[in-house]
């Protein structure tokens, strides 16, 4: 018998048929392991883009190169000359880095955790790209005409049965002057990342995931390694030879390199509770002559590694248990096992649903009082715990913590009132928190929407799309189209993964950025596995940007395309800032659908000019208020929606919710959602801006936000503003041409009758006075509260709730709507404003300053 295979032989068989029967068993047997065990070298094609691995970071395209044994698979970026891993690997024009490795990860585990490792820098154009004559490398060749000096040769070789790669740089001034140029390497990007010993190490972005990698330079046989950074006199050269390793956790990969460097013994450690059962979830330190290195358990609870000879600290956690220390001493080539030992884990169990019982998407907070320190679940940037909350797409979740008593905070969005209850967990026990979330703000016929968020393909930040997408579910965010950094993508596959469709819906989409105007837009189609999925490249002039994206994926009549956080200034008013008004881009109004009014930040359409004074350090400077110089805008003809968004970059801190727009919509059910419908009720205007309010505004004869209404000389509109158990609102105030009038300033001390506690805050009917033409914004505020039971530790909490309407037009003499030219007691700012000239200003129109 072979390996698993049975012979029988007959009288009838021959001696050569047996021979030949053994051979074909042996070729079935063994053939596959040989093959998988070499070493191989993919160009990517079309036909084999299976053949990229995947993984959080994962980027490989069409035209780079797979390097695989049968432990681990890499890609080496392609040499087009715009080839680069994202955005945000190295910024700016000459951001290209055609020839670097950009993926790395476990063979079929799918788990690339990093973006981009850059030998000694490398960036910018190269010269070629090949495989290595061995057939088991890939060299990146960069002439000195290229580099602006140094000729540079990297060279990354993948041996049979390794972990690692080999990467060797060849710098060489070839020219007859002095050159300087850096030989140290680049790596990116991870929230943990350190130095053991010689060792530069990095943890993936989120823990859980379980990846980790460690490089190493090489000495030479004198036992040297070369500086960071050097001069290159004419003729020099200097060799770079690393090993780059990749394992479950960073101290596996770290004992990957240190079995290239020298001498290891083996360890064991089986991380279990007093039952022995194995603990998969636990952190473990391994600490040694001052520095330390984590590892994390696999699903039996093993760690297996190599560490090098001596005492070594480990010390083991978890969440909801005790910290375990202990000490082991490695012996040079001798395996060590040992168990460390945790103690029976303590937390609580979440079991959150719809009023009718199904699962839903939540948050919860959870907070320490009376003494217990609130718990770190991890990293900002996650969704099943980030700092001291949780985000979970189906409502069922545990979270361990420590005993002590703990105030946990359960919220769905601004539409859900709040669920709080205060526990105390025992050691040792699990509470169990069940309760149904209770959706009291009635928004039938609109939807809640955010048109500008990010997740780890954009570049700029390290939050998993999945996370992103939790993380919006859990803010009941119904329609977001997919808009990452210069990426055109779809989040649709992820959202069908998680189980979210019926919570959900997305479109494709980007946001096309620079050092200029970023705009947003979608639809887009993706282009699967090509650079930046097929998007358009960025240019200075917005219109030419807004042009290329209209007409991408073909035009479509219903797309749509706004500026975010834009440069009021340069954008529409004064382009060079040299205090000289030029119309900024003329045109763009025309070529754009709305503009970010709203960003994440604290709400400031209620401001009295277009000016504020903020101080960065020690230093004082001019903050342009965005919302003013709309309406400033708007009062001269220069007509543009205002939308909110959140902007999102992590889960907690900047994460979403800040900011939302409602949008009319035909349907309540996020599956249903048609992106037509949604654009073309917002290109009309039909779009209400809130933090945390949900308001309603319509003239008594049904005209919207967006719309014009006839008018002789008042009009009346009835507003509604509602509120979920967690906010509250105190003012309601109505601009009229941008102005702040003070006979339509209703607060809760001059009219205690019109407001109310419950639910529904305010249901009026307000006559407006009108004596021109006019475009109408009701503001609902809260003055004295914030969002901080929503929200807890997260930045958001400290914004006031506001919630206002795109302007509803108003035609007193039935020659249409035409505006008044006021700018509001202040110039349309221009220039580069210094901060006296801001101050003068503003004390001249009575705001002060100091």
């Amino acid at each position: 018998m072979v390996a698993g295979h049975s012979l029988e032989t007959t009288r009838f068989d021959s001696p050569i048929k047996f021979i030949m029967k053994i051979l074909a068993v042996l070729l079935v047997s063994i053939l596959p392991s040989i093959l998988l065990s070499k070493v191989e070298v993919i160009e990517i094609s079309p036909a084999n883009t299976t053949d990229l691995p995947g993984g959080k970071e994962a980027d490989g395209i069409i035209g780079d190169f797979v390097l695989r044994n049968a432990n681990i698979e890499v890609v080496i970026g392609g040499g087009a000359p715009n080839r680069k891993a994202n955005m945000g690997a190295f910024w700016g024009v000459n951001g290209v880095t055609p020839g670097c490795l950009y993926d790395l990860t476990l063979r079929g585990t799918n788990n690339d955790q990093l973006t981009i490792f850059s030998p000694s820098k490398q960036q910018g154009k190269i010269s070629y790209i090949r495989v290595g004559d061995d057939q088991k490398s890939i060299i990146t060749y960069v002439s000195s005409a290229l580099s602006g000096g140094l000729t540079k040769t990297h060279k990354y070789s993948l041996n049979e049965g390794e972990y690692g790669l080999s990467i060797t740089s060849k710098l060489v001034n070839g020219t007859k002057e002095k050159i300087s140029g850096p030989i140290n390497d680049s790596w990116t990007r991870f929230r943990e990342s350190g130095r053991f010993g010689s060792v530069e190490w990095a943890d993936s972005v989120d823990p859980s995931h379980k990846c980790g990698y460690a490089y190493v330079w090489i000495p030479d046989e004198n036992g040297r390694t070369p500086p960071k950074t050097k001069t290159f006199s004419p003729g020099l050269e200097v060799m770079v030879k690393r090993y780059l390793a990749v394992g479950n956790s960073p101290v596996e990969a770290y004992g990957r390199v240190m079995e290239i460097l020298g001498e290891v013994g083996r360890l064991s450690l089986l991380v279990a509770d007093q039952n022995e059962k194995a603990i998969s979830t636990a952190r473990v330190d391994f600490s040694k002559d001052g520095n330390s290195i984590p590892g994390y358990p696999d699903e039996n609870g093993l760690i297996n590694i190599s560490l090098p000879p001596g005492e070594w600290k480990i010390t083991a956690k978890d969440n909801g248990r005790e910290t375990t220390e202990m000490k082991v001493t490695i012996k040079k080539n001798v395996l060590k096992k040992t168990i460390a030992s945790l103690d029976a884990q303590s937390g609580v169990h979440f079991v959150i649903t719809t009023e009718d019982g199904s699962s839903t998407p939540c948050k919860a907070q959870i907070i320490g009082i009376e003494g217990t320190p609130s718990p770190k679940l991890g990293p900002v940037d996650r969704a099943h715990g980030c700092v001291d909350q949780y985000h979970s797409e189906n409502g069922d979740f545990s979270v361990g913590l420590a005993p002590g008593k703990y105030k946990v905070v359960v919220t769905r969005g601004i539409e859900h009132d709040h669920f709080q209850k205060l526990i105390e967990i025992q050691e040792g026990k699990f509470e169990t928190i069940k309760t149904s979330l209770v959706r009291s703000v009635g928004t039938t016929g609109w939807v809640s929407t955010d048109f500008h968020n990010h997740s780890t393909p954009s570049g700029d930040n390290i939050c998993g799309t999945a996370d992103r997408l939790i993380n919006l579910a859990a803010e009941h965010i119904e329609f977001a189209p997919t808009t990452e950094h210069n990426r055109i993508m779809d989040w649709a596959p992820t959202i069908k993964a998680l189980g979210l469709e019926n919570e959900i819906s997305t479109i494709p989409g980007m946001e096309l950025t620079g050092s200029g105007p970023h705009l947003n837009a979608f639809p887009l189609n993706p282009k699967d596995h090509h650079q930046d999925g097929g998007a358009p490249s960025w240019t200075k002039d917005p219109r030419i940007n807004a042009l290329n994206l209209r007409n991408h994926s073909g035009h479509h009549p219903s797309g749509w395309i706004h500026i975010n956080h834009p440069d009021m200034i340069e954008n529409f008013i004064d382009r060079d800032k040299d205090g000289k008004s030029d119309g900024g881009y003329p045109g763009i109004l025309s070529l754009i659908d709305a503009i970010e009014t709203e960003n994440y930040r604290a709400a400031e359409i209620l401001n009295g000019a277009p000016y504020k004074i903020s101080r960065r350090a020690s230093r004082e400077q001019v903050y342009i208020v965005r919302e003013f110089v709309w309406l400033q805008m708007l009062n001269r003809g220069m007509r543009t929606w205002g939308i909110a968004v959140s902007d999102a970059h992590t889960v907690h801190g900047n994460g979403v919710g800040g900011w939302r727009t409602y949008i009319r919509c035909s349907t309540d059910d996020p599956a249903k959602i048609d992106w037509k419908e949604i654009s073309r009720r917002a290109k009309a205007g039909q779009m209400i801006l809130t933090t945390g309010p949900y308001l309603e505004v319509e003239t008594l004869d049904g005209v919207l936000a967006g719309g014009l209404a006839r008018a002789n000389d008042s009009i009346d509109l009835k507003v509604k503003v509602q509120c979920a158990s967690w906010i509250d609102i105190d003012r309601i105030q109505v601009l009229v041409n941008g102005r702040a009038e003070e006979s339509l300033n209703f607060t809760r001390k001059s009219h205690p009758q019109w407001f109310a506690d419950g639910i529904l805050k305010f249901d009026r009917t307000i006559a407006v006075n009108l004596s021109e033409d006019a475009h109408l914004i009701v503001v609902a505020y809260g003055s004295d509260t914030d969002l901080k039971i929503g929200y807890g530790s997260s930045g958001q909490a400290g914004i006031r709730p506001c919630a206002y309407n795109n302007p509803i037009f108003v035609d007193l003499d039935g020659n249409g709507f035409t505006p008044n030219g006021d700018t509001l007691g202040f110039p349309l700012p221009s220039g580069r404003i210094s901060v006296k000239d801001a101050k003068n200003l503003m004390n001249q129109a009575g705001i002060e300053t100091d």
